[in-house]
Order: structure tokens, then sequence, then C-alpha cells
């Protein structure tokens, strides 16, 4: 029975001995139900009496994996206008106490809104997580001209994934938790997310008296690949998932980053943020009409194909910042191409696909691109995003040493790293892409990433989804699957990109997941220059025709 077919008489299962709310008289009894309980979705929500909410207990047999329970730490109530609309909600905070007692605990945050509209939502993190994402903020690349979920009615959730960033760290930059076992499975293998999402829920229901109707998920970059832990570990867990720009080979992303950076860290091999900037004006002036239309934008990154010699300072020294040396060629060159270890790791991934800075993505987007000082020991915060990533991964992941040099292993030849990095591959790199399980309890993915993103490729997650393909099947994937790659967009519309997307995906994944209408003919919006593209099934692009060139209809998808 599909999921839409069912609305009228639906039920949810609740989790191995979840608790079970009863409302008698105005009074909330808890009730330990079995495994195989049931409740209905339907009948009037109640309204959250948020003070009544306050330091209740989570049962440990509320979640299905284990944990010494929970408590709620605080409750208030606020009042917020969010998207044009004012927003009042029950806001929650709650800990998640470890099996461990050195490890630290999952900090998790519910926000209940007064008009509730009867479904849930849990957002993912970025980088290392490490502190509760905004809920009333957006799904990624969300459009701007459409309510939040949060004001939407949805009762929004997410944790830390079980660690707290130090102050003193960049953000989203802070690996030191991983010295610890349970933190690092709580954050690497996504356990945490299943703990949040189950106390979550159980502090849903208790504030309710129902659980929702339906129940969605959404994340970017690290939260992205948690989509697809979700989706693959816990198929039943949640009805519909949005996971855009997703790192879920995570291990063999860092792989590739270390690579990087003993590449870049070579005298004279960085390129310094005016050469970043040539590198991309040239690749968008030599690809950018080969999709019909000059417009800023290269929406056929398969046909680009520069070649960095072309900018080649004569004699190959470096002699300023019109032109590149030739050490900065093999750097390029490095970051664009491949990087594959000559060994096995369990996971059995044996490369990663190179960035696409040789098609559009530019180097110098603020943050998140390769910064502004070459790789050292110990790791400069002005240098690139993935290489901080590196260096925190090698300190408390890999060596567990916070004094250890990073650039001291070598990707390429880990020598006595290799069985632990074997190891931390079964528990990072999230590459079992059988979603039949998924697909079978009737859930539906909305995949999405930015041609031109610069620190998590769009080449990995095109593979990642032709390996879906080949698990699943090209007709059973797309009964349960949308991928799209949008032309110009870089990771998380960070700094200025081509293409700053918006599309509405939550509802249509709403329409998806309630209706049974898979997205059709969908169309994507730049914020930043006002114009509009079509979305187009993967490998699909979009081809100028004729007309407007800032509107959908002038484009054709093409294979």
């Amino acid at each position: 029975m599909s999921r839409q077919t069912a609305r009228g008489a639906r039920t949810r299962r609740l989790s191995v001995l979840a608790a079970l709310v009863l409302l008698a008289g105005g009074t909330r009894l808890l009730v330990a139900a079995p495994a195989d309980a049931t409740v209905p979705a339907g009948g009037p929500a109640a309204v959250p009496q948020c003070s009544a909410l306050d330091q209740v207990e989570i049962p440990a047999s509320a979640m299905s994996l284990p944990t010494h329970g929970g408590r709620v730490t605080g409750t208030s109530v606020v009042n917020r206008v969010l998207s044009g609309r004012a927003v009042e909600f029950c806001q929650v905070d709650a800990d998640i106490l470890p099996v461990d007692p050195s490890a630290p605990r999952i900090r998790l945050r519910v926000d209940l809104p007064y008009d509730w509209n009867r479904k849930a939502m849990m957002f993912g993190g970025g980088g290392y997580n490490g502190t509760v994402p905004d809920l009333a903020a957006n799904v990624p690349f969300g459009p701007t001209d459409q309510p939040v979920p949060l004001a939407r009615g949805y009762a929004m959730f997410a944790g830390d994934s079980g660690h707290q960033q130090s102050p003193t760290a960049p953000a989203s930059l802070d690996g030191s938790f991983g010295a610890n076992d349970e933190a690092l499975n709580n954050f690497a293998a996504g356990d945490a997310l299943k703990k949040t999402r189950d106390a979550s829920l159980y502090l849903v229901r208790h504030a309710y008296g129902t659980l929702p109707a339906e129940s969605y998920f959404a994340g970017g970059s690290t939260g992205g690949r948690e989509a697809l832990v979700v989706a693959q570990r816990w198929p039943k867990a949640f009805d519909g998932v949005i996971a855009a720009y997703p790192a879920w080979n995570n291990l063999s992303e860092i792989l590739a980053l270390g690579h990087l950076a003993h590449v870049l860290s070579r005298p004279g091999a960085f390129l310094g943020p005016e050469k970043q900037t040539l590198l991309h004006d040239h690749v968008i002036t030599a690809c950018d009409g080969l999709d019909g239309a000059e417009d800023g934008v290269i929406s056929h990154p398969g046909a680009c194909h520069v070649d960095p010699r072309a900018l080649r300072c004569a004699g190959g020294a470096d002699t300023g910042p019109a032109c590149l040396s030739d050490a900065q060629i093999r750097s390029v060159n490095a970051m664009s191409s491949p990087f594959r270890w000559p060994y096995r790791i369990a996971s059995g991934e044996t490369g990663y696909p190179g960035f696409p800075f040789l098609s559009g993505a530019d180097m110098s987007t603020p943050f998140l691109g390769f910064g502004t000082t070459a790789p050292a020991d110990p790791m400069p915060v002005t240098s690139g995003y993935g290489m901080q990533y590196w260096s925190q991964w090698v300190k408390y992941f890999l060596t567990r040493d916070p004094d250890h040099r990073s650039l001291d292993v070598d990707p390429a030849h880990p020598g006595k790293w290799l069985d632990r990095i074997s190891f931390l591959s079964t528990i990072e790199d999230r590459n079992d892409v059988d979603l039949r399980p998924f697909a079978r309890a009737g859930g539906k993915l909305i995949l999405l990433h930015g041609a031109a993103d610069e620190l998590v490729s769009e080449r990995s997650t095109s593979d990642y989804y032709r390996r879906v393909q080949t698990a699943v099947a090209p007709l059973s994937t797309r009964s349960f699957m949308r991928y799209y790659v949008v032309p110009g967009a870089n990771h998380a519309n960070f700094g200025t990109p081509a293409f700053a997307a918006a599309w509405d995906s939550l509802s249509a994944l709403e329409r998806w997941v309630e209706g049974g209408r898979a997205p059709s003919n969908p169309i994507v919006v730049d914020t930043a220059h006002t114009r509009t593209r079509p979305l187009c099934d993967y490998p699909d692009w979009p081809r100028y025709r004729a007309g407007d060139p800032d509107r959908a209809s002038s484009f054709d998808c093409t294979p």
C-alpha cells in the first residue's frame, strides 16, 4: 500500500519500547508500549503546553540505539516573524546521555509550532557539526519566496551529532570529538541521527498527543550525507528526504583533500587569490557559450575542456598574477583530476573524482574555497576549508594525537596508518547504495548538487547516483528518486556563485510523498540575477534554444 493511498487510515509503528502518550481527562499518562504498538496519526492535535515539557525524562527505551536516556533541559515560548509570518512555537532543548560516560552528550532542539501542520522535519548539519542547526532556516537551496518549514507549521528538530564545537574553533571545523569512539560513531556512522530522531518524536508525541502524519529530512554537505544515511540505514524513519551536495564518501574525499594539501604545500605550487580568480575567469570565458547562451553560467560542464597551460608564464617561472607557473599548473591539474590510491581499504572505495575547477568551480570562494595561504604545519586558518578539515581528521580521527603534523601523513603512501584508514572507511564511507528498502517503504528522495561546487565534487554525487541505478535498476530508481545537477551553483550558495540556486524542493517532495505526484519540469531560480533555468534530470543539461536567456522556457533539457 502506498503512502498516499493510506493517508486516511494511516497508523505509525512506534520504535522499540517507545513511550505511548495517552490523554485522559487532560492528564498526560506515560505508559511503556510494546515494540509492535501502533497509534493513529489522525485526531485533533493538542496545543503544546510548553512549561509541562520542562525536565521531561526521555527513556532509553524510546530510542532504538543504546543510550542512557535523556532529559529536557529547558523550554521557552518564542514568537518570531519568519518568511513574513508571525510564528509562535515552543522551543525545547534536551540532552541525550551517552553510554560511555566519557563521551559527550547529544544536544538537540525541537521547535513545536502552535499552528502545527501535523508534519515534522529534521535538519542535518555541516562540516564536523558540533552545533544544533538553525531550525528557523530553510532547506538547502530553498526558495526565498516561500515560507521556511517552521513557518509552514512543521515541528522541527535537529541535534549537534553528539559533540559540542569548541568556541575558539572555526565554524564546523572542530574534529576533537573523534578521539572518543562513541562520539565518532555518532557523527561518522550517523548513530546520533537516529537517536535524535527517536528522542525528538517522543517529545513531539508528548506535546501533541500524536505522532506526525509525515516526517521529512533535509540536509546539505555533511547534512546531505546524513540524508542518505537515514534513507539507507533506517528506511522507515522518514517519508521523504532532501539530500543536497552530499559528502557521502567522507573518508574518500578526506584522502583526496589530504593529497591536495601535500600538492599545494610544495614550493611555488599554491595559487593565491589573484591567480585563483584568473583561472576561474579564463574557464568561464572558454566554456560559457557551450550551452548556446553567454550568461556567465557553464550549463554543459561535460563539454568544457580547458588546458591550464594556456595561462602559462613565459619560461614556466612565476612572473606575477597574470599567469601560472609550471608548479601552479601541476597543482590545478591535480585538483581537477581523480586521485587514486594504490592500496585497498575496507569500504571498497578506490579514489575520488577530482574537483571541477576546469569546468566552472571557483577556488576563491570565501571560507569554503582553497584559501589565501598555502597548507602548512600547523595548518593556517587562512588555508582552504578542506585543508583544515584534513588536518583535524589526521589529528583526532586517524592518529588521535592532537600534536601530530597532518602533512606527515601522505594519503598516497600512508605506511603504518593504512589499517586505521581502512577501519575508518567502514564508518565514514556510507556507500551502500541499495535503497530498495527505502523505496519499498514508500520513501522519496530528491538529490541536488551544484555543477560548480568547490568543496564537494558534483562528480562524486553523480557516481553515487549511477551506483544506485546499477543496484536498483534505472526505471525502479526513477520511481522513488530524482537527481538534478544545477549549472553554475556552488556549495550552499556561499560567496557570489554564478547561479544562486533556489527551488521549492520541499513542496515538490510533499506532492510526491503525500499525493503521488513526482516532480515534473521543475524550475530553479537564480536569486542573485533574477533568472530561471529548468532543472534537468541527470545526465541531461539545459541547452539554450531561443528567446529570453533569463527565462527557463528558452532552454531545453538535452541528453
